[in-house]
């Protein structure tokens, strides 16, 4: 029997945690590039300022940043980008205070699986990407 030492185990969970948060972003971002100019109609439709810029800022941050989370490089950094952008469309896409009935339920239930997310990425900007990374924790 193969006993896993817990420093090894929390590696393995914490790969196991930065493949699991990557693909939300990854979709996303393929599916703006797929249905451009879908996202800076959306963007202009919500008020954003400087839609063009900002669906391409978009598509950059979910193509870019969860490929480094996924390599464990510069991954602290790469989390951290990925709150800001998460709470930032969290203000710009998911106002679901500003809806009723079963729009504003699910407004508030992807606000809140953001705010969740959030708190997963802020978990491993504490603790690093582990062993099992381009850039190991030291």
């Amino acid at each position: 029997m193969t006993v896993i030492s817990p420093s090894r185990s929390s590696d393995i969970l914490l790969l196991i945690a930065r493949l699991a948060m990557a693909p939300l972003f990854l979709i996303s971002a393929f599916y703006k590039v797929a249905q451009w100019p879908g996202i800076v109609t959306l963007l202009d439709n919500q008020g954003a300022p400087l839609p063009m810029l900002g669906g391409v800022i978009a598509t950059a941050i979910e193509a870019i940043l969860p490929l480094l989370l996924i390599l464990g490089l510069r991954m602290r950094w790469a989390a951290l980008g990925l709150i800001v952008y998460v709470l930032g469309t969290n203000l710009i896409a998911h106002r679901f205070w500003e809806f009723t009935g079963g729009a504003q339920l699910g407004q508030m239930l992807a606000f809140f699986k953001n705010i969740a997310l959030c708190g997963g990425l802020l978990v491993l900007t504490m603790t690093g990407p582990g062993r099992f990374a381009m850039q190991p924790r030291p």
